[in-house]
């Protein structure tokens, strides 16, 4: 399950990436990034354990 937390922050912070510079989604934008943010912080305190 972390792997699986870890690599959609991942993909979100590339899509945030790309409609930041690229598309200029407005809003979504600051949604996907909001989205990553918070799945890597469920990844630091949940630990390895998980």
């Amino acid at each position: 399950m972390s792997n699986f937390l870890y690599l959609l922050a991942v993909i979100l912070i590339i899509g945030w990436l790309l409609g930041f510079f690229v598309f200029s989604l407005g809003s979504i934008v600051h949604i996907l990034l909001v989205i990553a943010v918070i799945a890597i912080l469920l990844r630091l305190i949940r630990g390895k354990s998980i």
